[in-house]
C-alpha cells in the first residue's frame, strides 16, 4: 500500500528565501550570498544531505533492537561535491551533487563486523538513500497561473 507524502514550497518576500512546509512543520531554505542568497536557512542541497542523515539515523535507531544491537548513540558525517557553475549557466557541468559521501559514527559495545553488517543494513534500507541511489521519476503533474 503506498503512503502519499505531500510538501508544498513558497518564494517568501526576502531575496532566494523559501518557506517549505509539510504536515505542520516549517523551515526556511536560501542561499549563501555567494550564490546570491541572502543566508538565512540552509540550501536545497545542504537540506538533502541532511534529510539522507536524518533517514539514515532513524533507521539506525529504529532498526537497532531487532538486530540485537546496543546502539547508544549514532551520527553521520555528509558531504557532496557539486559544482555551482552548473546550476548558474557558466559551464556544461551537473547541476546536482557529483557524489555524496557519508560517515557512520557507532556509540556502541558491538563488534565490528556486527556494526559493518548493520551499516549495510542501513544504507540498504533508507529511503532517502534508496531515491539517491536508485532515482526517482519526477512528474510535472500540471502548471497553474494564478492572477
Amino acid at each position: 500500500m503506498l503512503t502519499t507524502f505531500k510538501a508544498y514550497a513558497k518564494k517568501t518576500p526576502m531575496g532566494l528565501q523559501v518557506e517549505t512546509t509539510a504536515r505542520n512543520f516549517k523551515f526556511i531554505l536560501d542561499e549563501p550570498t555567494e550564490l546570491g542568497g541572502s543566508n538565512t536557512g540552509m540550501n536545497p542541497v545542504e537540506a538533502l544531505l541532511c534529510a539522507l542523515g536524518a533517514c539514515q539515523t532513524i533507521v539506525a535507531f529504529a532498526f537497532a533492537k531487532k538486530h540485537k544491537i546496543n546502539l547508544d548513540g549514532f551520527k553521520v558525517k555528509l558531504e557532496g561535491d557539486l559544482d555551482p557553475d552548473g546550476f548558474l549557466g557558466l559551464a556544461d557541468v551537473r547541476k546536482g551533487f557529483q557524489e555524496i559521501r557519508f560517515e557512520m559514527h557507532f556509540k556502541t559495545d558491538a563488534s565490528q563486523q556486527e556494526i559493518e553488517k548493520y551499516a549495510d543494513f542501513i544504507e540498504a534500507t533508507c529511503p532517502v538513500g534508496d531515491c539517491l541511489n536508485y532515482g526517482v521519476k519526477l512528474v510535472k503533474s500540471g502548471v497553474v497561473i494564478n492572477k
